[in-house]
């Protein structure tokens, strides 16, 4: 079939992807603070329930659009005539940046809490831990073209979401605890079992949207939206019948049932947003693309700010009321940051000049960040 590069004329970002990125990341903020801010005796009740539920998707979210973008960049080698062994390199490469990053932030994490924090905290196993192994990981899909990775990356999410039961049944003892928590499922820590098949789904979405002609698009995410929908409901059916074929299985912690319902959201969350996106005209700044373009950043700041020491004093200390206005209030201060970095070079050239600054949307910077940040 004959390919086409999918990203509108001098623009290296895809809309609908940035929105879903920051819808997530505006979700993942309510999350945190809730789970930071709310007195205990309220921890019970459906408000905080609904919140950590929700509030429980966009690690998946995070993780499977990076591996569309992740697959992005194995295409665009793939298109520059780059051989088997350069785009393994490449991509090796992208996971090794990722790792930088991740331990860039637990070692800021650390510093400021050094106090508090054993030196141990510094290789604690994070989201972005799991980001950058599960790429060193999957890096191997790079020796195959994009036609292929379509299936092979599917597959390899199902058996990662499948094994994970089996990997939790596994004798540990003996394993130095840093390992089996990059590859164990685990309550506390994001294992490569079975977060990375979020990854690989990914990887098989992003190579799909590579390989179609732009007109095609379009029908994809119907049929990707529909797909979502029946999954999400036949997994949700299947996780409530009094049978399972794993000896143990925890549905929350290692369930592949529920790995595909969150799939089928996500699926059914990317389908939304392509079609939401075609209702915005090409330019026109958005709040949730806003948060999505700077999601690190977002991610990085807000965990030393709901998490860290600037409030301690809201520390499972507030109502339920209280606590919303905390979410609203973080959000607008994220929200602040975000601007403040797309438009940083205006910034500075009023800081020498003082004279008032032209503001830039989102999406007239978008082509200076990273297509995984």
């Amino acid at each position: 079939m004959e390919t086409s590069v999918q990203p509108q004329p001098g623009n290296s970002r895809l809309a609908y992807l940035d929105w879903m990125r920051g819808l997530a990341a505006i979700t993942m903020l309510q999350g945190h603070v809730f789970h930071s801010f709310l007195r205990d005796d309220l921890r019970t009740g459906g408000p905080y329930l609904f919140s950590q539920f929700v509030g429980g998707m966009p690690p998946a979210v995070f993780l499977f659009l990076l591996g569309v973008t992740f697959a992005f960049g194995m295409d665009s080698q793939e298109r520059k005539g780059v051989n088997a062994s350069g785009r393994l390199v490449a991509s090796l490469k992208r996971a090794g940046q990722i790792f930088a990053l991740a331990f860039a932030f637990r070692f800021q994490m650390w510093i400021v809490s050094i106090d508090k924090s054993p030196w141990t905290d510094l290789f604690r196993v994070d989201v972005l831990n799991t980001m950058g192994f599960s790429l060193l990981c999957l890096s191997a899909m790079a020796v195959f073209l994009t036609v292929d990775r379509i299936r092979l990356c599917a597959i390899l999410g199902v058996l990662i979401a499948a094994a994970a039961p089996l990997i939790t049944t596994l004798n540990w003892d003996g394993v130095p605890p840093l390992v089996k928590h990059y590859l164990a499922p685990d309550a506390f820590y994001f294992g490569f079992f079975p977060w990375a098949s979020f990854v690989a789904f990914g990887m098989s979405a992003g190579s799909l949207l590579r390989h179609l002609k732009r007109d095609q698009v379009g029908t994809a995410m119907q049929w990707l939206g529909a797909a979502g929908v029946a999954l999400a409901f036949g997994a949700w059916v299947l996780s409530n019948q009094p049978f399972s074929i794993y000896s143990k299985e925890d549905f929350w912690h290692d369930g592949p049932l529920l790995i595909f319902i969150k799939l089928g959201v996500l699926l059914m969350i990317l389908s939304f947003s392509y079609v939401w996106n075609l209702a915005i005209p090409e330019g026109q700044w958005s709040l949730i693309r806003q948060f999505g373009v700077t999601s690190l950043l977002v991610y990085w700041v807000h965990v030393e700010l709901v998490y860290g020491k600037s409030l301690w004093f809201f520390k499972e200390n507030l109502t339920l009321p209280q606590t919303v206005a905390a979410c609203l209030g973080v959000t607008f201060f994220m929200l602040g940051v975000s601007l403040l970095r797309t438009n940083w070079a205006a910034v500075r050239e009023w800081w020498k000049t003082r004279s008032l600054p032209t503001w830039q949307t989102a999406a007239e910077t978008e082509s200076g960040e990273a297509a995984g940040d």
